[in-house]
């Protein structure tokens, strides 16, 4: 027994109509009055502790001319700019691993053979719940390995192990009926993953993919934990070296900007991919003109009747 929910239109106060939903009720005007004084509120509060924070900084003396000077230094700037190359290296390389690591352990975990499938089930299952920093340090201390190979390699299997996820959730996301009719073509299944499956479950799981990206941006910041010269690195190195009180702030104030502005340039690209991948249900139909009475159609026959035979 099929049960069919549908959907009416009532007409609102102001003369529109509202459409209905089987998922939550549409609001009502005390509702809509509830939650626009809830905004109020929220900005209010958020207002009132950005304004502290600012009242603080000033309260001690942090947007002094003595405290940013040091940053006019030319060796101050190249040794900000030299940790921030050494962020996007490592972010690049683990990027790049992570991608090659989720799709092999993500094939694994798709594999009629039931021994592979475990053992990339097992891989996964353990990198995802170990820590990063607890793989960093255990590949920088017990394997000695240099800083930026154990960077690299913590954080490529921690995030290749969630792409793997994220890659096995898309391609079983697509239409089963999509694999079915390619098998029934005569495909084999490398065919029917490398042509149908995995191009049409790439444009879903874009989003996620650079979601996962943005993290592992965020994480190479825990190299400064094992003398790794990267940017949060550079920034210890400078505050380290200033003789005023709370040499923290003003060096936290530089860089948390510009990892910031990484982190959300990443999700902005992450938006547009879903925006642009995004297709509209609705396809609009051709133009056709209507036929002339006795317009031959492709058949032979004139529109409205049976096909002719040629006349010889």
């Amino acid at each position: 027994m099929t049960t069919t929910v549908t959907a009416t239109a009532t007409p609102s106060p102001a003369g529109s109509t509202v459409q209905s939903t089987a998922l939550y009720d549409v609001p009502g005007p005390r509702t809509r009055r509830r939650h626009r004084l809830y905004g109020v509120i929220c900005t209010v509060l958020i207002l009132a502790l950005v304004g502290w924070i600012i009242y603080l900084l000033f309260d001690t003396d942090q947007f002094t001319y003595t405290k940013w000077m040091p940053f006019e230094y030319k060796g101050i700037q190249e040794l900000l700019l030299r940790g921030l190359g050494n962020t996007l290296k490592a972010f690049g390389i683990a990027a790049v691993l992570s991608l090659a690591l989720g799709g092999i352990l993500a094939a694994g975990r798709l594999s009629d053979h039931r021994i592979v499938r475990w053992l990339a089930t097992l891989v996964v299952e353990f990198f995802r719940a170990m820590p990063v920093l607890v793989m960093i340090f255990f590949i920088f201390v017990a394997l000695k390995v240099q800083p930026l190979p154990a960077l690299v390699a913590g954080l490529t299997l921690y995030n290749g192990s969630v792409l793997a996820e994220v890659f096995r959730s898309g391609v079983n996301a697509v239409e089963r009926g999509q694999h079915e009719a390619a098998f029934a073509l005569g495909m084999r299944k490398t065919q029917v993953m490398a042509f149908v499956l995995v191009p049409q479950a790439v444009r879903a799981m874009l989003p996620a993919i650079i979601s996962q990206l943005v993290v592992a941006l965020k994480d190479t910041s825990l190299g400064y934990l094992i003398t790794y010269d990267e940017f949060l690195h550079a920034g210890k190195l400078i505050a380290s070296n200033l003789d005023y009180d709370l040499p923290f702030i003003p060096v936290v104030m530089v860089i948390s900007p510009i990892y910031i502005g990484m982190c959300m340039l990443l999700s902005w690209f992450a938006h547009w991919v879903a925006r642009r991948e995004q297709r509209n249900p609705k396809t609009e139909a051709a133009g056709v003109a209507a036929a002339e009475p006795g317009t031959l159609l492709p058949g032979g026959g004139p529109r409205g009747g049976s096909p002719t035979a040629p006349t010889p």
